[in-house]
């Protein structure tokens, strides 16, 4: 079997290539046009390929198979950002040009574009849908209307991942040693406060070690951690950061069985680069793995069988194309939403805002889409744009992950109180005057 490596990244230049053909799509008269701000290339570019594979696999099934949402076909043209933020706020500018109505959403993919733009979006009433990352109190919708940092925030992974720690070593943390190895990015410091505060509070010992971009090199991180000799490492990493951090445990002789990845350090890409180096190794995951979801066979008939699928085969029902597929599939649900009170028609970022807003997709309306327990529930509000702050934990056997959790949540109570000081600490310092926007 060849490894993703061998798999993945030589495809993304002739993935690249399909994405070109795109815009085309983009400039059709009366579709629902979204806006892509991807990345195929660079360090993280095979994992971008899963993601955004899925993400337009979906939404060509929805094409393919029902004519679009109601009657509206949808269209999309992809921009590469190379995972930077300066290229990431270029391609927003771009997009958001392309259509009379302006993109339905963008999903920046990114927590540091997604920085970049939240200041943007309100004045161009474009919502963005943060899937898993980007500015955590950004949560509370009263104070970021337009940005949704849907399913699970980055305070819920990590106040759920000290819960799965502390399970393993029979509820008391105290005392324990815990290394946070973290991407040194917006990102990667996202958890800091949140960790900071469980340590405090259940009386472990907290250190945090930065890994540079893009995280090919690690030796002196691994040997501060093997002098420290912690209880566990939580890794925090993207693309080439962690199929090192693997291998670079194996060197220096730290179990894989100790160690936890948040859900952008937990997928194929990662573990089978990584090779033996991953077996035993723990992540976090935002949705599961695998083919046995009647979505994923559709995609497979519909899309796939005709030659239209946008990505490598292999990568179907991995973490990441899945993950992909339920990004669009969350997109496509506040178009039809959003058509419940504004009408069957092409609808405006404004009117998707709304429909993200008030979804309401619960386990019949999951089954009926094909997901099944592929995604837990959601269901958002004006003061809640992150919806069910579930995670559930899955283990890299060697060949495949396998969950070894239900879906859990963290210390949701301290999330949000959290979340609100910041929140209000933000609409200070802006001038902002929290509320619901309505529609």
């Amino acid at each position: 079997m060849k490894s993703w490596k061998q798999t993945v990244i030589p495809a993304v230049l002739a993935i690249a290539g399909v994405a070109a053909a795109m815009p085309a799509s983009a400039q059709q008269a009366g579709t629902q046009f979204i806006g892509i701000t991807s990345y195929r290339v660079g360090p993280y570019g095979a994992n971008g390929a899963a993601f955004f594979g899925g993400f337009i696999d979906y939404l060509s099934l929805v094409n393919e198979r029902d004519g679009g949402v109601n009657g509206v076909k949808l269209s999309w043209e992809e921009c590469e950002t190379e995972y930077n933020n300066a290229k990431g706020v270029e391609c927003y500018e771009r997009l958001k040009t392309k259509s009379a109505t302006g993109p339905t959403a963008i999903h920046p993919m990114s927590t540091g574009i997604t920085y970049a733009l939240i200041d943007k979006a309100p004045t161009d009433k474009i919502p963005l849908i943060t899937l898993g990352y980007g500015r955590t109190d950004a949560t509370d919708g009263r104070v970021f209307p337009w940005v949704f940092p849907v399913q699970s925030n980055y305070w819920d992974a990590a106040t759920g991942i000290i819960k799965f720690i502390g399970d393993k070593e029979g509820g008391d943390l105290k005392g324990k040693k815990i290394v946070l190895l973290y991407h040194d990015s917006a990102y990667g410091k996202e958890p800091h406060t949140v960790l900071e505060a469980e340590a405090k509070k259940l009386g472990f010992e907290l250190r945090m070690i930065p890994v540079p971009h893009p995280g090919n090199e690690q030796q002196s991180q691994w040997l501060q951690i093997r002098q420290y000799q912690p209880n566990w490492v939580i890794l925090w990493g993207w693309g080439v950061m962690n199929a090192t951090a693997l291998q670079t445990a194996q060197k220096v002789g730290y179990p894989r069985e100790k160690m936890v990845g948040n859900w952008w350090a937990g997928s194929e890409i990662d573990t089978e680069v990584a090779g033996a180096a991953a077996n035993g190794y723990y992540a976090a995951s935002l949705n599961l793995a695998g083919k046995g979801y009647p979505v994923v066979k559709e995609i497979e008939d519909v899309v796939y069988k005709k030659g239209k699928g946008n990505g490598n085969p292999k990568q179907i029902g991995t973490v990441l194309w899945n993950r992909g597929v339920g990004a669009a599939m969350l997109t496509v649900e506040a178009v039809r939403k959003g058509q419940e009170k504004y009408g069957k028609k092409v609808l405006s970022g404004e009117q998707v805002r709304w429909g993200m807003e008030n979804l309401d997709i619960n386990a019949g309306r999951l089954k009926a889409l094909g997901f099944n327990t592929m995604l837990p529930p959601i269901k958002l509000s004006c003061t809640d744009h992150g919806g069910s702050g579930l995670v559930r934990f899955q283990q890299w056997t060697g060949t495949e992950w396998k969950a070894v959790s239900d879906w859990i949540s963290g210390d949701r109570q301290m999330v949000r109180t959290m979340i609100e000081e910041s929140a209000a600490k933000y609409a200070a310092e802006k001038g902002i005057k929290p509320g619901c926007l309505g529609g």
